[in-house]
């Protein structure tokens, strides 16, 4: 039987290169910073996708610039069969709403002035510009209930919360306008171990319930491969391995792929 693959997302060969100064006052030179280097992948409706290495190999970079935070060097993003460099300022901030992003620090990534409700509030109407009143609440409500969360902590502020509950309040701000791909950027790697646990089994069931596409970035191989269907491992802005989750896990082709093996840390309370 052949497996019709669907691809919502292609990345086709992309660069993201940055300028550096180097050298001395004398004699500046430029050195190239090549972030993300001929990076190809591509992301089926509904799966999660890992994407595995240590800090610097490139993979935030790439997440940025997928997310049209960073204007890569070469190469193509399509989105949904839409080649994002060709949309119109416009289309753009239309398109936006399709793909949102989670922060690996949920603190820095909330505005502290602002109340959970503000902050729902403000992320639904992007979405939905008219509505207000008691329909407004109701989608605050319902956002809370989907990532647990109790709507009578609504009306509290980001300092209020454990950092496992802001987590929480940063995904559904991330769902709040009805996205298609969600980004996620070492969503747990500043949460306790326990912590993690909760959160990636959250995860795991948005994307059932929700049929969300989704890239999970970690520099740990364990995680992503407790929450990815497949797993792309990412080196010095290259993606040396890559393929469904069970394989690069338990039959690692790369060196660099057995080393993260190796250093996978034990993760506790997370449930198959």
């Amino acid at each position: 039987m052949v497996v019709c693959r669907v691809s919502y997302l292609e990345i086709q060969d992309l660069h993201t290169h940055f300028s550096q100064r180097g050298g001395s006052v004398f004699a500046p030179k430029r050195k190239i910073i090549r972030a993300v280097d001929g990076v190809s992948l591509e992301l089926e409706k509904g799966e999660i996708l890992g994407l595995v290495g240590e800090s610097g190999c490139g993979k935030s970079t790439l997440s940025r610039t997928v997310m049209q935070l960073i204007a890569p060097t070469s190469g193509r993003i399509v989105l949904d069969g839409e080649v994002l460099a060709d949309l119109s300022a416009r289309e753009m901030r239309r398109r936006r709403l399709d793909f949102q992003m989670i922060f690996q620090d949920p603190y820095a990534s909330l505005n502290p002035r602002m109340t959970v409700f503000s902050t729902l509030a403000e992320a639904v109407r992007q979405r939905h510009p008219r509505i207000r009143g008691a329909a407004l609440e109701k989608r605050v409500v319902e956002l809370m209930a989907t990532v647990g969360l109790d709507a009578t902590v609504m009306r509290k502020y980001p300092h209020e919360f454990s950092g496992g509950q802001r987590q929480r309040i940063a995904i559904a701000r991330a769902l709040a306008p009805e996205p298609k791909l969600i980004i996620a950027d070492e969503p747990v790697s500043a949460l306790d171990v326990s912590i993690q646990s909760q959160i990636l089994n959250l995860l795991k069931k948005l994307q059932r319930d929700l049929a969300l596409t989704m890239i999970f970035i970690s520099h740990d191989l364990g995680v992503v491969h407790f929450v990815a269907n497949r797993i792309a491992v990412m080196y010095q802005g290259k993606i040396i391995e890559f393929g469904e989750a069970g394989e690069v896990f338990h039959n690692p082709r790369e060196d660099y792929t057995r080393k993260l093996v190796a250093s996978i840390p034990r993760l506790a309370g997370a449930e198959e």
